[in-house]
């Protein structure tokens, strides 16, 4: 299974969701993130680094724009919010099928991720804490899938 999660510049909140879920090391589970409006190679910040490394978690140091090869490579695009599930919808039509909020894949009746951008590490950390609970119901559910 190979997922993907995308945010708007790949930089706080699909970084911190990549890491959280490579760091529950799922056999047969790839996963990487992607941004819809970012430079390639753009540093991740510094608050998502920085509680990325104070987890553990393993993490990608620099942000990619979400593409093509990405939407084919992935079973499953898991996104921040619903504004970014119907951008990759309306720009990949032929893989919307794959395409949900990560909430809304999750069961969570409020489909957006709040984002840190810009705000204080508290506030990363209050998204990090969310995106944890989020990342262990999908990993639940990509288990239970799996038997």
């Amino acid at each position: 299974m190979n997922i993907c999660f995308i945010c708007t510049g790949n930089t706080c909140r699909s970084p911190l969701a990549e890491g959280i879920l490579k760091s529950r090391r799922l056999p047969g589970v790839n996963v990487r993130s992607a941004g819809l409006y970012v430079a390639d190679g753009q540093p991740i910040s510094v608050n998502s680094r920085r509680l990325l490394e104070g987890k553990g978690y393993p993490y990608t140091p620099s942000a990619r724009l979400f593409s093509g090869q990405d939407a084919e490579w992935a079973d499953l695009i898991l996104t921040m919010t619903e504004a970014h599930r119907d951008t990759i919808r309306r720009m990949y039509e032929g893989y919307a099928d794959k395409v949900f909020t990560l909430k809304e894949f999750t069961g969570d009746a409020v489909l957006d991720v709040m984002d840190p951008f810009g705000g204080s590490y508290e506030v990363y950390e209050q998204t990090l804490a969310e995106l944890e609970g989020q990342i262990d119901v999908l990993a639940r559910k990509l288990q239970e899938e799996q038997t």
